[in-house]
């Protein structure tokens, strides 16, 4: 019972492993010494479960296991970041607590041990199913807000043609009127006047 209480709390830290993953992106240089470090840090885990016997080893065997390929699958979420990888890493959650459970099934027996395995395996189909959705949702919100922008700019670009007509179909108006009035004029003055209209209406 101790045993499974320690791996229980070490299966829920491992769950919660994400500290240092999915920020700002990482250099090259970054990424490999993050990748050289997780593997140094899974061959420490591996070693120390040596220290232990039977299926508590086993149990820790598969705990850093499960570091690892969490790690990694973080690892090229900070060095790529995108929803494809965001999905990966709860795969990576999902089938490491899935391993860890399955393993600890063994500590039981029986039917006992039937219906640890199947709770195991109900609770990896919902992680599962939710790393899907998830991944589903943000494709569609950013696949929504894209086709949004291209909407508002196609928006805007038709607002302004139609504020430009607007703009030439007032000026054209206040032309005629300017015109009309150099009607009242003769000989250069007109001409001037005429000139001075377009000029400050914009007909030249």
């Amino acid at each position: 019972m101790k045993t499974l209480a320690l791996s229980t709390l070490t299966a829920a830290a491992l769950i919660a492993f994400s500290t240092n993953a999915l920020s700002a992106p990482l250099t090259k240089q970054e990424y490999k010494a993050t990748k050289a470090d997780i593997a140094s840090q899974y061959t420490a885990d591996k070693k120390a479960c040596g220290s232990q016997s039977g299926n508590a080893k086993d149990i820790c065997v598969e705990e850093a296991q499960g570091r690892r390929k969490i790690a990694k699958a973080e690892l090229e979420g900070s060095y790529e970041p995108s929803t494809k990888h965001s999905y990966d890493v709860r795969v990576a959650k999902a089938d490491a607590a899935y391993a860890i459970a399955k393993e600890k099934c063994d500590d039981a027996s029986g039917n006992a041990k039937d219906v640890c395995r199947q709770e195991a395996k109900s609770a990896h189909v919902a992680a599962l199913a939710d790393a899907k959705l998830t991944e589903k949702t943000l494709d569609n919100n950013a696949t929504a807000r894209e086709k949004m922008n291209d909407a508002s700019a196609t928006a805007s670009e038709k607002n302004a043609a139609a504020k430009d007509t607007a703009g030439n179909d007032k000026r054209e108006a206040a032309y005629a009127v300017a015109k009309e009035k150099c009607d009242a004029l003769a000989s250069d003055a007109k001409t001037n006047c005429v000139q001075m209209a377009k000029t400050r209406h914009g007909q030249n």
